[in-house]
């Protein structure tokens, strides 16, 4: 199955045996589970679980959406903007160039087309409409932030990819060109040709896998863009970590923080962050407009759609964080955000649409599952 892509070999797994992160066969966390941040005593979700247990997974109607277009027609005056497009796919727009973040346009999270986590509704743009992208940045290869469709025919343009070690290889398979492709260990650095864009490889607390014998094979990592005016961090997937404090004091400040929200459980907290914990990563990259993604898109655990956004908007403001929460598709510009809409509370207060049951994670990595089920689960 080519959605599966390839693994590592020949130089690229050379140089990803010679990172400090490398042990074995594998890369690992610099804390495999930090003390504190696992509940030991919560039982992790079985398979049943996921298959029919929790409430409001999946959203009634579609959300609130907008055509980003007449936007980015529109020059940013404060020379940052970001536009959600869901899920962890961001374009960001800094100082003239335009970043986009782990794209997903497929619809589901996994290796098949017919199984697996569907998402809510389609992106708000098609993948063809995009502008000219300068560069695509990809944090690590789950299913949900690495799409096999999506690769192929970003492949076509010629647009530069950065991505950790060892995730080139999957590109590659599916049709990038080697020199396209940047593979950068943690606190390595790329800086794009003819501009004046660097992007820094940062740690994160996750893991890695495509398939049932792959887990760990490449790695996993936040990222940094930085121009000479702004500085975004992107979590890609994470638990909380003190590394995020070494982050803040190596790459800080930042103007826009983007953190994984949903997705979570009691039980992983040492993998994901969910909503109160990214509120701690927050303070510990030293602050920052903090724009929320990993949610609101594909249901990969038991908790509401909307738990991650209304535990945010609850707690969030009372922390003087400032939270930056726009419309699928709404470009914002951050440092002119004043204040949150909660545009999500009126969807399911429409009529039902035939909602989406709800299915196995593609990455939820608590979950047990059969050996024959063809995505990443431990």
């Amino acid at each position: 199955m080519k959605s599966l892509g390839k693994k590592p070999d020949g130089l690229r797994l050379d140089r990803m045996k010679s990172s400090l992160l490398w042990v074995g066969d594998g890369f690992r966390n610099m804390h495999p589970v930090p003390p504190g941040l696992r509940n030991l005593e919560v039982p992790r979700p079985t398979l049943s679980e996921f298959l029919c247990g929790g409430v409001r997974r999946v959203p009634r109607g579609p959300l609130p959406s907008v055509d980003p277009r007449d936007g980015w027609r529109r020059q940013p005056g404060t020379g940052l903007r970001a536009t959600w497009l869901g899920h962890s796919t961001v374009l960001i727009e800094i100082d003239g160039l335009r970043v986009l973040t782990d794209p997903v346009w497929g619809l589901r999270a996994s290796p098949s087309r017919l199984a697996g986590p569907k998402r809510f509704q389609p992106v708000p743009i098609a993948l063809r409409e995009l502008p000219p992208i300068d560069l695509v940045l990809v944090s690590h290869d789950h299913y949900d932030h690495l799409d096999y469709s999506t690769i192929r025919e970003l492949a076509r343009r010629e647009v530069p990819f950065v991505t950790t070690l060892g995730v080139g290889a999957h590109l590659e398979a599916w049709g990038v060109p080697a020199q396209r492709i940047t593979e950068l260990d943690w606190w390595e650095s790329y800086t794009l040709p003819k501009a004046d864009l660097t992007i820094t490889a940062a740690p994160s607390q996750h893991f890695s896998g495509r398939g049932l014998k792959d887990r760990n094979a490449t790695l996993w990592s936040s990222l940094v863009i930085r121009s000479p005016r702004h500085s975004v961090f992107f979590s890609g997937d994470t638990g909380l970590t003190t590394e995020y404090a070494t982050i803040r004091e190596r790459l800080g400040p930042f103007d826009l923080v983007m953190l994984e929200v949903g997705a979570f459980h009691p039980s992983w907290g040492d993998i994901h962050l969910g909503p109160v914990n990214a509120l701690k990563a927050h303070a510990l990259l030293g602050g920052g407009a903090f724009l929320p993604v990993h949610w609101g898109t594909f249901s990969l655990a038991l908790h509401a759609w909307d738990e991650p956004a209304e535990t945010l908007l609850a707690l969030g403001p009372e922390q003087g964080v400032q939270l930056v929460m726009p419309r699928l598709g709404e470009p914002v510009e951050p440092a002119q955000v004043d204040g949150v809409t909660p545009w999500w509370r009126g969807v399911d207060a429409a009529p039902e649409l035939s909602p989406t049951p709800a299915e196995p994670s593609a990455e939820s990595p608590a979950m047990t599952l059969p050996k024959s089920m063809p995505w990443p689960i431990d």
